[in-house]
């Protein structure tokens, strides 16, 4: 088969390539998916410049999130799959391929409202938006909740899941004032404050009455870590997911809001997650978020679709930091 692979294991972008290697062995327990179209995520950039190892056993070939038609399936599969089903689903690497074996514990058949393209963008954003919101911050109803990079395909799925489950405020940021818009007028987002023009934390305390918001979902880091603990109210959940403001913190941070505010701090990731957790988050992303992707009441954002030889086009437009949702690859 036809694979994207990269020159010397690790590189720039010029380095990405199609080349021919075999086509993936199936397990009992998998399927075999001849790919139709794949979605990127911001990991796809760091493995491919050699800073995302990959989990042990997985392909190294990139991309984590698909669509497509099941080619074979393994004797022990479940699920109730039959060959030839359209399905999309989460898989720990070898989407940017014609075929992907995935266990089928991991599979979502692909409703028909939906285009293949649209399909290949919800797995990874949503079922890590999902973890975030449910398993990560216990959010429940009534708490106000902030989403960083708020114009980012994860924050996107994040706010319509805070939105669509009463959340009492959904605040966001972004570094431009056009994301701004897209978040509260595409989105419904209560505001969203630019951090290029904006002090977001002073915002966020005017904004709340001096309370904070119960929930922060950040995926800076360092550069924020500060900020977060300035702005999160009392007894509340900062959510660490990235890390693209750094790792290392000025001897000057000033961590006492651990103790004063009573504040919990968790960090995950999900491809380093067993296929029992992983598995939990996809039926909690069919039961509560697939029947509103049906009825439109959930969008799936897709910037830019291109033709998987133009995957070094593809990485380029996600480095540039300028997209509001997916950059999907179709192959065929």
């Amino acid at each position: 088969m036809r694979a994207v692979d990269i020159k010397g294991g690790a590189g720039p972008i010029s380095a990405l390539h199609i080349t021919s290697v075999p086509k993936p062995a199936y397990t009992p327990t998998q399927a075999l998916v001849k790919v139709k179209a794949f979605g990127l995520n911001r990991m796809d950039l760091l493995q491919r410049e050699g800073h995302y190892p990959v989990p042990p056993g997985a392909s190294k070939i990139l991309g984590v999130e698909f669509s497509g038609t099941i080619e074979a399936l393994g004797k022990e599969a479940t699920g109730h799959f039959q060959v030839g089903d359209e399905v999309f689903g989460l898989a720990y690497g070898g989407a940017y391929a014609e075929f992907i074996a995935v266990s089928t514990k991991m599979l979502v058949r692909k409703p028909g409202e939906l285009s293949w393209e649209e399909c290949a963008g919800i797995p990874e954003t949503w079922i890590t938006a999902t973890q975030a919101l449910y398993l990560l911050s216990h959010f429940t109803p009534g708490k106000s909740i902030l989403w960083h990079a708020g114009a980012s395909s994860v924050s996107i799925a994040g706010i319509q899941l805070s939105v669509a489950d009463s959340a009492s405020a959904v605040f966001a940021t972004a570094r431009q004032d056009s994301k701004c818009e897209f978040v509260t007028k595409q989105l419904g987002a209560t505001a969203c404050f630019n951090t290029t023009t904006q002090n977001w934390v002073e915002e966020v305390m005017k904004t709340t009455a001096g309370k904070g918001v119960d929930i922060i979902v950040d995926f800076m880091g360092a550069s924020y870590f500060q900020q977060n603990l300035d702005a999160v109210a009392r007894d509340g959940v900062i959510v660490n997911l990235g890390f693209m403001g750094g790792t290392k913190l000025p001897a000057e941070t000033d961590i006492s809001a651990f103790i004063r505010k009573r504040v919990t701090f968790v960090g995950s990731s999900l491809r380093s997650r067993d296929e029992a957790y992983q598995g939990e988050l996809r039926d909690r992303l069919v039961e509560h978020a697939l029947p509103r992707f049906r009825d439109g009441r959930f969008k799936v954002f897709v910037e830019k679709v291109l033709p998987w030889e133009e995957v070094q086009e593809a990485h380029r437009l996600m480095e540039e930091n300028r997209t509001k949702g997916k950059v999907i690859c179709t192959i065929g």
